[in-house]
Formats: C-alpha cells, structure tokens, sequence
C-alpha cells in the first residue's frame, strides 16, 4: 500500500501538467467520457488515455468502461489531500511574511527615531 507521500507525489506529478489540470477543471462540473475530455484538445485518444492513467495513478480521478465507452470522474478526497498539504505548507510562509513584515517596520521606524 502506499504511503500518504507517495500519494501526494504522484497526485503533484498528475497536476503538474497543463492538459491534466484542465481534465480535472473539466471533471468538477461532472463525469465525462474520454471522447468528451479529448475534444477541446488537439491529442488523440491513445495520448488522452496516458494523461487518464497518470490522473488515475495519481488518485485524482477513478474511470468505468461500459461496453467502449470509458467515464471519468473526479475523486474529491484526493483534491482535499493536496489542498491540506498546500494549505500547511501557505501559512507557514504567510507566517514568515508576517515576522518580516513586522522586522522591517521596527527599523523603518528606528531609522525615522534617529534622525
């Protein structure tokens, strides 16, 4: 099984594409098929297929085949998991903007008592 790090690894991976972030865009108004994912881009379908496997491998999307159609849909768990990830890691550097913020308005203000 993997680990919560591989998790985030490959979801990060799947996302760092430009095509794979609009799929997910696309999939949070609702499944589609990989022939409705594929239109708005000027891929074939084999090539589709890879950017759905690395969103799958990546826990962000699960797809179903009925007969030859294959749905995709997005798994809401997955976009929380990064969320959380980011969302530690933004206030940790919203806290150290905050300490330089205030550092340097102590010596803008020094510099003002000096003189």
């Amino acid at each position: 099984m993997e680990n919560n790090s591989d998790r985030l690894d490959h979801a990060f991976a799947a996302l760092s594409d430009p095509t794979r972030r609009a799929i997910v865009a696309r999939l949070a108004q609702g499944e589609a098929s990989v022939g409705d994912l594929a239109e708005p881009f000027a891929i074939g379908l084999p090539t589709m297929l890879k950017h759905i496997r690395a969103l799958e491998r990546g826990g962000l999307i699960v797809s179903t085949k009925t007969g030859r159609v294959r749905r995709c849909a997005l798994v809401p768990d997955a976009l929380r998991q990064t969320e959380a990830w980011l969302r530690t890691h933004i206030a940790a550097w919203e806290g150290r903007l905050d300490r330089l913020e205030a550092h340097l308005t102590r010596m803008k203000k020094d510099q003002g008592n000096d003189r």
